[in-house]
Order: C-alpha cells, then sequence, then structure tokens
C-alpha cells in the first residue's frame, strides 16, 4: 500500500492529526448522516478539527483517481488553499491523505478545521420568515457576485454548501464546503454565472431578490437577470425532480 499525505504549510502537529485519520474508522464523532462521505470531528490539542472520508471509488475511478486524476480529497485541499488566497471563506485546510493499492485508490481523507456558523443557505429556503433573511439573501448574493468576479466556478453550489455567520459588525460571512469541484477561469460570461446560481432555491421569491441585488452590480437588466436566471432554475429544479421519479421507479422494480 502507497500513502500520500500532505499537510497545509503551517500546520505544526502533524503526528497526532496522521494518527487521527488513522483511526478513523474507530473514534471521532460522526457530522451529518454519512450516506455518501462519512464525516466525523475530531479535538486535538484543544481545536476541533473536521475530517472527511470520501467514498472508496469503483474500479474504473480506482485506476483513474491513481493516474489520470486528483482525488477528491486532494482537489478539496487544494482548492481550499487558492480560496483563501483569493480571499474567499472556507475552513482552514489542514491535510489531505490519500491510499493506494497497487490497482488505484482505495481510501482518502480531507482534513480541515470545523467552523462553527449560524446558518447555511439551506435555512433560507427552508424557514421563509428566518431572521433578517432578505439581508442575508441578498449579502450573499454580492458573495456570489465575488466568486463570478474573480472568475470562480463553484460546480456545487448549492443550499447546503455554504455556510453562514454572524459578524461583530452585524454582517454576515460566507464560507464554502465541499470544494472538490470547482473550476477557476479568467473570466465568467452572462450565462455562466446564471447556470451557477440555479441549483440554490426552488423559490421565485428568492431568485426575484438575488435578480436585484445582483443588477446592482452588474451590466444586464435586471429583468434579463431574472428571467435567464429563472428558466435555469426551472430546467435544474425539472431535471431534478425527474431523476427522483426514476430512482423511485427503479427501487420498486428492485423490490
Amino acid at each position: 500500500m502507497i500513502i500520500r499525505l500532505k499537510f497545509f504549510k503551517t500546520i505544526k502537529n502533524t503526528g497526532e492529526i496522521l494518527n487521527v485519520i488513522q483511526n478513523f474508522d474507530v473514534s471521532g464523532e460522526l457530522f451529518g448522516n454519512g450516506d455518501r462521505n462519512k464525516i466525523k470531528l475530531f479535538d486535538v490539542e484543544g481545536k476541533k478539527i473536521n475530517i472527511k472520508s470520501f467514498k472508496i471509488p469503483h474500479l474504473i475511478n480506482k485506476v483513474v483517481y491513481k493516474y489520470f486524476r486528483k482525488s477528491k480529497a486532494k482537489r478539496s485541499f487544494e482548492y481550499a488553499t487558492i480560496l483563501l488566497e483569493k480571499g474567499i471563506g472556507t475552513p482552514q485546510p489542514i491535510a489531505f491523505l490519500e491510499k493506494f493499492s497497487w490497482l488505484g485508490l482505495l481510501n482518502s481523507y480531507y482534513v480541515s478545521e470545523h467552523l462553527v456558523t449560524d446558518l447555511t443557505y439551506r435555512e433560507l429556503v427552508e424557514i421563509p420568515d428566518y431572521p433578517d433573511g432578505e439581508n442575508i439573501l441578498r449579502q450573499f448574493t454580492r458573495f456570489s457576485f465575488g466568486l463570478h468576479e474573480q472568475g470562480i466556478e463553484f460546480l456545487d453550489h448549492s443550499p447546503g454548501n455554504t455556510l453562514i455567520k454572524k459578524n461583530q459588525e452585524g454582517n454576515y460571512d460566507f464560507f464554502l464546503v465541499d470544494l472538490n469541484r470547482m473550476e477557476f477561469h479568467e473570466s465568467m460570461t452572462f450565462e455562466m454565472r446564471m447556470k451557477n446560481l440555479c441549483r440554490l432555491t426552488p423559490l421565485k421569491e428568492m431568485v426575484a431578490v438575488m435578480s436585484n441585488e445582483y443588477a446592482k452590480l452588474y451590466v444586464e437588466p435586471e429583468q434579463k437577470i431574472f428571467d435567464t436566471l429563472w428558466k435555469y432554475t426551472a430546467d435544474f429544479q425539472e431535471q431534478f425532480h425527474r431523476k427522483k421519479r426514476l430512482k423511485k421507479k427503479l427501487k420498486f422494480w428492485k423490490k
């Protein structure tokens, strides 16, 4: 077995963190439901750290992740580093570890500081009267516009992947998680920007607020932004629910 391990440049307690990763299966506090990938929390020298264990890939991807493409853990680590360099919020990266057999990738882990926040974007969708909700949504839209201006296409820009924390000035800070699918461009077209926002909410009134705020910062008129974003949102929702219906049918036939 081959093990590849890399730590963030400022991390000192490497031995203890390596020990925690190696004992991942038998220790730690489970965080979330662990349906696909499993996340656990650990205390290391008085600091809470978050370790994400990625699902072991199927046969073809075992080979792909060894020879042709970076693993999800490595991409998460590298993208977090890039985001921090660009001034974009994300939990502090600590390390990633990969285990390989002769055939390909087996286990992989991404380690970061565990960030305690007030909410995610999802609460804005699920709780219509969330306190200060419209203000948070408008600040989130400005945050997303800032990503686009820097050419950052966060491909998993979905409700649970932005953590939100109120700061001492009474405004809100935003932190991206689940980072393994990102692309970096010199610039982003209008269509790319709107497609990047279409997975966030099925609620037309939220799309209207986001369109209004985005229009204050961008060259296109508000109505065009709303019409385009709502079209992509409706298309995504239809595709999403079509897949859910198909999965239900497949589960029924399996029974």
